[in-house]
């Protein structure tokens, strides 16, 4: 299959990219950074995730994020929502897109969200079915589809079935995230053929992390198979706090530099988001992750 001519990049960096942030960022800051990442030509900004503030301090004012996002035409503003109270919350809030969040790894399932793999599969099920009530569409997360940092290599026939668990409740699109890292491109288009034996490849999305450098090569292999959707983080904000070392996603600016070279359409603006990577850098006190970013700034 020969490479998409358009790929949809939804942004995670105001939810995943700050969620760990020991630093309590101002709701001011948040919502900047959504705004820019907005006017960027992003068409998908994550903005936030209704979850408990004593496990997720840095998202604590979600209800207020969400209801203060001043709403660009054509952008959609999902929320991570893991129960039906966060979902509920969210809701009350102003959410018109959620989504939720499972594993593929039994381990990391417990020790992520305090379950196992088919306990949570069962919570989410009235979170979606609750959405769909009102109109309201549902992503689908998988982490950890190509390794976890408890068990190892995942069994691509796992990750299906987690996949196919989630498509079948009425997920619209299911990303599948390497949360740690590790993979390599042909062991992501395994696990990518995998999914796609149950999951029509356009509700298949790429969620990469660049621990290990190989996130830019994934997405390419696995474009090559048809995705047509990448998560991405500005700046390369984010990382994981299950995963011992594991960086942050790859950098939104790096998808836009690889896409643009290969004439595929994105509607985002390169400069502008290396003009926001810098600035929300800037406001943590670092310097971008982006090696595109830091290119540009070099040739000033």
């Amino acid at each position: 299959m020969s490479l998409p001519d358009h790929v949809r990049i939804v942004e995670v960096g105001p939810r995943d990219g700050l969620q760990n942030e020991t630093v309590t960022i101002p709701t001011a800051t948040k919502l900047e950074l959504i705004h820019r990442l907005a006017d960027a030509g992003l068409t998908t900004v994550e903005a936030t995730a209704f979850v408990s503030p004593k496990w997720v301090p840095q998202m604590a004012d979600h209800a207020d994020v969400l209801r203060s996002i001043r709403r660009r035409p054509g952008v959609n503003y999902p929320v991570l929502t893991p129960n039906m109270k966060g979902f509920e919350a969210a809701a009350e809030a102003g959410a018109e897109e959620v989504a939720v969040f499972g594993a593929a790894s039994e381990t990391f399932s417990n020790k992520n969200i305090n379950c196992s793999i088919d306990e949570s599969l069962e919570r989410f099920r009235p979170v979606i079915e609750a959405a769909s009530e009102r109109g309201i569409r549902v992503r689908g997360y998988v982490s950890c589809v190509l390794g976890c940092p408890y068990e190892g290599a995942i069994d691509p026939t796992t990750v299906a079935r987690v996949a196919t668990a989630l498509y079948a409740m009425g997920c619209y699109e299911i990303s599948l995230g390497d949360t740690i890292g590790t993979g390599t491109p042909l062991k992501a288009k395994r696990m990518v053929e995998a999914v796609a034996g149950h999951v029509p490849m356009n509700a298949i999305a790429a969620h990469f992390h660049d621990t290990y450098g190989q996130a830019l090569a994934n997405l390419y292999a696995v474009m090559e198979l048809g995705v047509a959707t990448v998560d991405a983080s500005v700046a390369g904000l984010g990382g994981c706090p299950y995963a011992r070392g594991a960086s942050g996603n790859v950098a939104t600016e790096d998808v836009v530099y690889m896409l643009d070279g290969m004439d595929i359409t994105s509607g985002a603006d390169l400069q502008a988001l290396a003009a926001t990577g810098r600035w929300i850098s800037a406001e943590l006190g670092r310097e971008p992750v982006s090696r595109v970013a830091r290119a540009l700034a070099a040739k000033g």
